[in-house]
């Protein structure tokens, strides 16, 4: 094995990796959730052309793609060798589930030790959501009259109206909730994990980060999954 290889795959390493996967993603999901914020208009104007702007990025596009990918795909390697390896680490006969807070500085609640169940669940979900919109109603050539729109003289996928047939469903719309719900519970440990991981969360700036990293969390699950909950009773009252 290489110096590098071996840097990579160390507890340290491997926790790097995985706090700085998390930030870039954390990233992401604050940016998906700012153009998503644009279905809270009635009118789907807004968010279709907020979508055929992402897709007329072309080949940058497919680079940001494949980019996210990567990183996905390194934070989950790594996240679940790290979880992996402290759970062979600790003895057997301490090997139980204490969902309490442990304090300062551990921080250990309920949101660090379902890390690697959460992060699974929101895994099998990234998957879902990709199948159902960006390769969903649109792409297929027999759905491409009932899901095209105009912007500018140009035809193009009316996402809009998508969002609003996939939430139209009551269970769609509970799993959704229950899954931002789980992307809120995720965050909130892995935002102040990512910085310790990284070397950066010093003693002296640990409560503040996880302050931040509390109000990032809940925000970010609270704006997830006010959306389907909006677009459905927006549906039922029109």
């Amino acid at each position: 094995m290489s110096r590098f290889s071996s840097i990579v795959w160390s507890s340290v390493g491997k926790k790097f990796l995985t706090g700085i996967t998390g930030l870039v993603l954390c990233v992401f999901i604050l940016e998906h959730l700012s153009g998503n914020l644009l279905l809270l208009h009635k009118n789907a104007g807004p968010f279709n052309r907020y979508a055929h702007w992402l897709h007329s990025l072309g080949e940058i596009l497919i680079v940001i793609e494949l980019g996210l990918v990567a990183v996905f795909a390194v934070h989950i390697i790594m996240g679940i060798s790290v979880a992996v390896r402290k759970t062979e680490a600790r003895p057997r006969a301490m090997r139980y589930f204490k969902t309490a807070g442990a304090g300062h500085p551990s921080r250990k609640s309920l949101s660090s030790v379902s890390m690697l169940v959460t992060g699974i669940v929101l895994l099998a979900f990234v998957i879902i959501h990709l199948k159902m919109f960006k390769f969903g109603p649109g792409v297929e050539a027999e759905y491409v009259d009932a899901h095209l729109t105009e912007i500018h003289g140009e035809e193009v996928r009316d996402i809009y109206r998508l969002v609003e047939e996939e939430f139209s469903n009551i269970w769609t719309v509970i799993g959704y909730v229950a899954v931002m719900l789980l992307l809120g519970l995720h965050l909130r440990h892995g935002f102040w994990s990512a910085f310790q991981s990284i070397g950066i969360g010093y003693p002296r700036y640990a409560p503040f980060i996880y302050a931040v990293g509390i109000v990032f969390a809940s925000a970010m699950a609270v704006g997830f999954l006010l959306l389907p909950i909006i677009i459905y009773f927006r549906g039922v009252a029109s």
